[in-house]
C-alpha cells in the first residue's frame, strides 16, 4: 500500500542558486546533497514533514523549468509567511487571497517556477 509522498521534484537550471533560494529565502534545509551523474541529488526537508523536495532535472525534462508546480505548500499563516518571504526578496504574483476554503499566495523561484502556498 502507498503510505505517502516521499518527495516531489523541482526542475532547475542552476542547483546552487536553487539551494540558496529554498534554504535562505524559504527556510527549507538540505538533507542530502551528493553527486548524481552530471548533476547532484539534492533533497530538502520541509519543517517537520516527511515529504522532501528534490532539486533535480531529469534528462530530457529541461522544458519543465519555469512551469507551474502541481501541488501546494501548506502554511499555518499564509499572510505571515508571505510577509517573511517577501522581506527576503521572494517574488509573489499578488498578495495573499482569502477564499472560502482558506488563504493562498503564489510565488516564483529564480527559475520562474510558480508555486502555491495555502492554508486550510
Amino acid at each position: 500500500m502507498i503510505k505517502g509522498l516521499k518527495f516531489a521534484g523541482i526542475c532547475t537550471r542552476d542547483q546552487n542558486k536553487a539551494v540558496e533560494f529554498w534554504t535562505k529565502k524559504v527556510g527549507f534545509r538540505v538533507m542530502t546533497d551528493q553527486p548524481f551523474g552530471p548533476q547532484r541529488w539534492i533533497e530538502l526537508g520541509i519543517g517537520n514533514s516527511g515529504t522532501f523536495i528534490v532539486l533535480f532535472t531529469p534528462e530530457g525534462q529541461e522544458d519543465r523549468i519555469g512551469t507551474f508546480f502541481h501541488g501546494s505548500f501548506l502554511c499555518d499563516d499564509v499572510e505571515a509567511t508571505y510577509k517573511q518571504m517577501s522581506a527576503k526578496g521572494v517574488e509573489f504574483s499578488s498578495p495573499p487571497k482569502k477564499e472560502s476554503w482558506g488563504t493562498s499566495a503564489i510565488f516564483k523561484d529564480p527559475d520562474g517556477n510558480t508555486f502555491v502556498m495555502s492554508s486550510g
